[in-house]
């Protein structure tokens, strides 16, 4: 298995959706060790019937910046991590064949797809960027650009350090009103939640949010995990392109 569906099968036959295995290798060009990183781009991409040289990535920065891409875009960050769109945690687009990427080891990554625009997101959303609101803000700007209404929003989380092992430090009381549970005196943080209810608040129906269950670190043999590995370890790609 090359790849997770965090949509399952839903909309195959309009949006794909999907996110690399450990099994995949780094697909980082700038993380970990990136000498075949390339190569696993390209087949990871390829299974999931994606051209790599039309990849758009970023060079995520831990921030809440939200990036609108067209075709201009294209292959912006696809064999260089230098040509990568600076300064960014977020993509938008309603442009078809267009496929949009976030790479993550431990951080949450959310996909969202406006089923009537249509539009699609691909958001990076580790504890800096949700303390940021950056899902919020990617919603505000499909609302801004695309008219998007929070009926029509389909949301799914990617596998992520969850709150069974993401332990934080009390300053995290400061940072979320939600998502942080106490277990032996120490502060455990869901990143799960707190997006979650950025999306109740935003509208977004329950019914339509899509959760994969992974934990990076119970299920360290099938995804990467900062936290477990350190600097070097690799990083899982996480895409979305309409059809």
């Amino acid at each position: 298995m090359h790849k997770g569906k965090p949509f399952g099968e839903l909309f195959d036959a309009h949006v794909v959706c999907a996110f690399s295995l450990r099994f995949s290798g780094n697909t980082s060009l700038y993380y970990g060790d990136t000498r075949d990183s390339l190569d696993n781009r390209t087949h990871f991409l390829k299974d999931v019937g994606i051209d790599y040289q039309d990849i758009i990535c970023a060079k995520q920065v831990h921030g809440n910046n939200v990036k609108y891409v067209t075709e201009k875009d294209k292959g912006s960050g696809a064999c260089t991590y230098e040509t990568s769109i600076p300064d960014t945690d977020s993509f938008i687009t309603d442009t078809f064949n267009l496929p949009i990427a976030m790479l993550t080891a431990d951080c949450l990554c959310v996909f969202l797809y406006d089923l009537m625009k249509p539009a699609i997101a691909v958001v990076h959303a580790g504890w800096r960027s949700t303390q940021k609101k950056v899902l919020t803000k990617t919603l505000e700007s499909m609302q801004e650009k695309f008219g998007t209404l929070p009926e029509n929003v389909y949301a799914a989380f990617g596998p992520r350090m969850r709150g069974c092992c993401y332990e934080v430090g009390d300053e995290f009381k400061t940072y979320f009103t939600c998502g942080l549970t106490e277990k032996h005196g120490r502060q455990y943080l869901d990143l799960g939640q707190v997006n979650k209810n950025e999306l109740f608040d935003f509208g977004v129906k329950e019914e339509n949010i899509f959760d994969s269950e992974r934990c990076t670190s119970c299920h360290n043999t099938e995804f990467f995990s900062f936290r477990r590995e350190g600097k070097y370890c690799g990083r899982t790609m996480s895409v979305i392109m309409m059809k």
